[in-house]
C-alpha cells in the first residue's frame, strides 16, 4: 500500500486530497514535525533533506508535492501526453510561482495582481484550471489558493472567479476530507 508521510499543516494535505480524488488506498504516516521525526535517520532515507510531504510506493521513495502529484497522475490517472503537459505546467506554475508570489511577503505586493488578475479572467471564462474538468492542475493551484485564507489576511474581492473557484474546490468531498477540516 502508498504510503504518504507528512507533518501537521504540511503539503502532504496537497497529495492526500489527489489521492481522496483518486480513490487509492494509503497510509498516512504523520510526522512529528516540532520533536524532529523529519530529521531522523530513517526519514531521511526516503528524503535526505527531511522535508515533507514524501511517499513510498514499493519501491519508490518520492518526495517534492509537484514530483509526487505528477507521479500519481502517471500511474494512477488517466492523462494522455497532452493533458501530462499541461499538469505539469500548472504543478510548477503553482509550485514556482503562484506559491512564491504570494507567500513570500516581500513578493506580494508586485507579484499578487500579476497573478491573481490573469487567474480570474480564467476562472470567468471556465470552471477549472486546465479546462473543462476536475485535474491534478486543480488540486495543486486550488490547494495553494485556498492556503491564502489559512495563512494569509489578504483581501481577495477584487477577484471574484478566484474567490468562487476556491469555494467550489473547498467544497470537493475530497479536499474536506485532505484540507477541510483547517479551515
Amino acid at each position: 500500500m502508498l504510503k504518504l508521510v507528512g507533518g501537521a499543516r504540511s503539503r502532504a494535505s496537497i497529495v492526500q486530497w489527489y489521492l481522496e480524488e483518486l480513490e487509492i488506498p494509503y497510509e498516512f504516516v504523520m510526522l512529528d514535525m516540532q520533536s524532529g521525526e523529519h530529521r531522523q535517520p530513517e526519514f531521511c532515507e526516503i528524503n535526505p533533506f527531511g522535508k515533507v510531504p514524501a511517499i513510498v510506493d514499493g519501491d519508490l521513495k518520492l518526495w517534492e508535492s509537484g514530483a509526487i502529484l505528477l507521479y500519481l497522475l502517471d500511474r494512477y490517472g488517466n492523462a494522455d501526453l497532452n493533458d501530462r503537459a499541461i499538469a505539469a505546467q500548472w504543478v510548477l506554475f503553482a509550485n514556482a510561482t503562484l506559491g512564491p508570489g504570494i507567500f513570500v511577503e516581500a513578493n506580494r505586493e508586485r507579484e499578487m495582481p500579476r497573478l491573481m488578475q490573469p487567474l480570474d479572467e480564467i476562472f470567468g471564462k471556465r470552471e477549472f484550471i486546465a479546462g473543462d474538468r476536475f485535474t491534478v492542475s486543480d488540486v495543486m493551484v486550488g490547494a495553494l489558493l485556498n492556503y491564502i485564507p489559512l495563512m494569509l489576511k489578504l483581501d481577495l474581492s477584487e477577484y471574484p472567479n478566484v474567490v468562487n473557484y476556491m469555494k467550489r474546490m473547498a467544497e470537493r468531498p475530497a479536499f474536506q476530507k485532505a484540507i477541510g477540516g483547517r479551515k
